[in-house]
């Protein structure tokens, strides 16, 4: 029962008569704030009286024992939750911006998306305590995602260069191998001789594949980029990939040189505003300048603002000069997004597939896109449906 008091909220309607004190109450008024509709003030009993006002005032110092409270008494995952509906509930953004606000937040990445949007409105006394926020929420994704991309990507690179004379037998491929030698069949022997080998060439150490991250900056893509710099830096680490990472709005801003650093490249960006996916596009063309080991990522969510049937016809003049174009509908764990279908109808016509990807696959797919297999099919297995 006190369960469900705590789920209904109190008051006369919800049947239990489970009155709170102690922690339980103070839950309940952490909870009241937020998802009451319009707060509540409370009788004497935990329930509620009758007149509901308030929720959280605009007042930083109250804000902030609210977040301190809600730690308290919840998981930090639910605490994540939390915030989130308050930023978009009681419209919190402004109070973002004080450093005592800052300090009091459990720091995930929609929080991070947030701060990015107020970059620059942002005071100095806060920016700090913005960095650092932004700071914890990146170390944690790099511990969580960046070896996972480093090994998924190294193996790819070694399996993709392709030899005759595979120095061991880890190294042989053996499908390829097969198909190879099909003529070599002995029905009496039910087996095939192999008079030639196809194996991996390993310990290249050149740029073997380009590689240009292009991101929307458009506020429903906050989360997409916090995790696409993560990833940028990550592959920008490795010798054998030249990376390359550009932003865009309505303009287009080349972030490749804060790569070594994803909390500079974040507050490099500028969330928010129009979308010009062509002009992107024809920038990233001209980084490219070996299109058949090139991949070309774009992450949008395709609502273009530009030149649509230009911005078609470049893509298209990317795969025909051999690019492996993917395009993300968004890099994150929201599940399905919000999206032109229209475009990307469009593109999956040219063969160009576009589908939401979770960070945790993301890794997989780099590795797919490396080894020039079917990206389509590789989406169908791993990857829910848009």
């Amino acid at each position: 029962m006190r369960r469900w008091r705590l789920v209904l909220g109190g008051g006369p309607a919800d049947g239990t008569g489970c009155a709170l004190d102690g922690a339980d109450a103070q839950m309940d008024a952490a909870l009241a704030a937020l998802y009451d509709q319009g707060g509540a003030s409370r009788d004497g009993d935990g329930g509620r009286a009758d007149r509901r006002e308030g929720g959280l005032s605009a007042s930083a110092p109250r804000v902030a024992r609210w977040l301190g409270d809600i730690r308290t008494y919840f998981p930090s995952t639910v605490v994540q939750v939390m915030q989130k509906d308050a930023i978009e509930r009681l419209d919190l953004t402004r109070l973002l911006l004080e450093p005592e606000m800052l300090e009091a937040v459990e720091p995930d990445v929609h929080l991070v998306g947030t701060l990015l949007a107020l970059n620059k409105v942002m005071p100095d006394q806060a920016r700090e305590s913005a960095r650092a926020v932004v700071r914890t929420v990146v170390a944690e994704l790099e511990r969580r995602l960046t070896q996972k991309t480093r090994v998924a990507v190294s193996g790819a690179l070694d399996r993709s260069a392709r030899t005759h004379r595979p120095k061991r037998v880890a190294d042989i491929d053996w499908d390829r191998t097969i198909r190879a030698n099909l003529k070599n069949y002995l029905p009496e022997k039910n087996t095939v001789v192999p008079s030639r080998l196809v194996g991996y060439a390993r310990r290249r150490r050149s740029v073997q594949r380009e590689v240009v991250l292009c991101i929307d900056q458009s506020g429903s893509m906050a989360s997409s980029v916090v995790y696409a710099s993560v990833f940028g830096a990550a592959l920008a680490s490795m010798r054998a990939l030249k990376t390359s990472l550009v932003v865009f709005d309505t303009a287009v801003v080349d972030l490749t040189d804060r790569l070594h650093d994803p909390v500079e490249l974040l507050f490099g960006t500028q969330l928010g505003g129009g979308t010009d996916i062509n002009r992107a596009v024809a920038y990233s063309q001209g980084l490219i300048t070996r299109p058949t080991d090139s991949i070309f990522v774009l992450i949008s969510d395709l609502y273009e603002g530009g030149v649509r049937e230009e911005m078609l016809r470049r893509v298209a003049a990317m795969t025909r000069a051999g690019v492996q174009v993917i395009v993300l509908l968004a890099l994150s764990d929201e599940g399905a997004p919000f999206y032109d279908h229209e475009n990307a109808a469009a593109l999956a016509a040219m063969g160009v597939p576009a589908f939401a990807c979770t960070p945790d696959a993301f890794p997989g797919l780099m590795a797919a896109a490396i080894e020039r297999r079917d990206i389509a099919r590789w989406a169908e297995q791993h990857t829910p449906a848009p």
